[in-house]
């Protein structure tokens, strides 16, 4: 049996959770997640789990978050004019939005606090500053 290597194409089955236990990701009732291995289409922690397993091998590791979406940036938060937003905009602390760059293109961004004159949002990754664990196994090895 072909063991993992960088460049092949992997398949696995995982479940990803926090600290808590809670689940944020899984591909239970999906396809396997299929990337290449090394490549950077995943998390580096993950990514760097996966050389020297084998086809059906399962594994529990815990990514630390500077090898998964990073510390959180304080510059990706910003307070700007509440005026500046509809007034029919859900503004609830944790509601997920969506704001144009200047170049026009989407960016998510999480409601951390509003006032009465202002919001403050957050377009770090939902995950950032977070360790995650993730279960899984490997399906495929090409």
């Amino acid at each position: 049996m072909s063991e993992v290597k960088s460049g092949d194409t992997v398949r696995i089955h995982y479940t990803g959770t926090l600290q808590d236990g809670s689940t944020f990701d899984s591909s239970e009732g999906r396809e396997p997640l299929e990337f290449q291995v090394g490549s950077g289409q995943i998390i580096p922690g993950l990514d760097e789990a996966l050389p020297g397993m084998s086809v059906g091998e399962q594994k529990t590791v815990t990514i630390p978050a500077d090898k998964a979406y990073g510390p959180i940036n304080p510059e990706m938060r910003q307070a700007v004019p509440r005026e500046g937003i509809p007034a029919d905009i859900p503004l609830d602390p944790g509601t997920q939005l969506q704001m144009r760059t200047p170049d026009g293109q989407a960016m998510p961004v999480t409601v951390i606090e509003a006032t009465e004159t202002e919001v403050t949002l957050d377009a770090n990754h939902p995950l950032a500053g977070r360790d995650l664990t993730f279960d899984f196994e490997i399906v495929s090895v090409a």
